[in-house]
This record gives C-alpha cells, structure tokens and sequence, in this order.
C-alpha cells in the first residue's frame, strides 16, 4: 500500500521530515527521561542485567535513534533514498518489536494484578503502535516515490533506458 499524502493534509515529504522530528525529539526525551526519573527499566529478553546496563542499552538505541532520525530528515530534504534506507528497515522492525513491547507490558501488569496499568496499556498501545505504523507508511511511500522518480529520469520516452554511447 503506497500512500499519496500525509494525513490527507500534507505532503509525504512533510510527513517524512515530521517523522524524522518526532523520532529525535521523542528520544531526547527519553534519554533524560531514562537519567533523570526513578523508574526501573527492564527488558524482555534478558532479565538479568544491572539497572545501570539496562539504562546503557536503552541510552545506545536512543543515540541510534537520533542519528537515524537524522539521516531521514537529511534524506528526504535531498531525496536521497540511501540515507532514507536505514529508518525504513529499521522502522518495519521496530513497529513489531514495539507491538510485541505493548502487548508483553500489558499482560505482565495484568499478571502482576495491575488491573488498570494493563487495560491502559491495553487501550493506548495498540493505538501508539498504529500512528507509528502509519508514519513508517508515510516514510515508506515517500521512499518509493523517489525510486519511482529516480527510474522515470533514467528511462527514455518509450519506457527503455537511455543509452549514453554512440554507435
């Protein structure tokens, strides 16, 4: 599914720089947040770790983050797809694994007798996962519309390539 507008509103190309924003500023508040707050931070897979480690971890996929986020917004400012490649895949991948997060969240609360932790999480995950899924799209058909543009300026009029060398 390749979209044509940004919230039927703006460009894809907005939309992709938005997305970019979104990620650095969300980050940035994480990484103070994650320094700053008492919170035990934990993981799914390894539940071992120091709480100090596990800050470290969470602190490197936010550094991660921001120079991704970065390379889109330069990216897509000067449409070039190989700067936008590493937020797309990276992206799809973070969508699933930040489904999985919620869902894991929501049941451990439920389990732990957290009632009303879980349902929030239940009612307000699902619905986060779903605007990230949709700026990843945005990113996404954005990134094909530049390939798309990219081919269309190498093809002759009759749909063959240019041929640069003379017989």
């Amino acid at each position: 599914m390749q979209l044509t507008t940004c919230c039927r509103c703006c460009s894809l190309k907005t939309g992709t720089i938005f997305s970019g924003v979104c990620g650095i500023v969300l980050a940035v508040l994480f990484l103070i947040l994650i320094f700053t707050a008492n919170v035990e931070w934990k993981t799914i897979i390894v539940d071992i770790l120091d709480k100090t480690a596990v800050k470290i971890i969470f602190a490197i996929n936010l550094c991660m983050t921001i120079l991704i986020s970065t390379l889109l917004i330069i990216g897509a400012l000067r449409k070039n797809t190989f700067m936008m490649l590493p937020w797309v895949v990276l992206g799809l991948m973070l969508a699933v694994a930040f489904l999985v997060s919620v869902l894991y969240t929501a049941i451990m609360f439920l389990v732990n007798g957290e009632v009303l932790n879980g349902v929030l999480w239940l009612v307000f995950g699902p619905i986060a996962v779903a605007i990230y899924t949709y700026m990843w799209l945005v990113v996404y058909s954005y990134f094909q519309q530049l390939k798309i543009e990219k081919m269309s300026k190498r093809m002759g009029p009759y749909g063959k390539p240019y041929n640069y060398r003379r017989a």
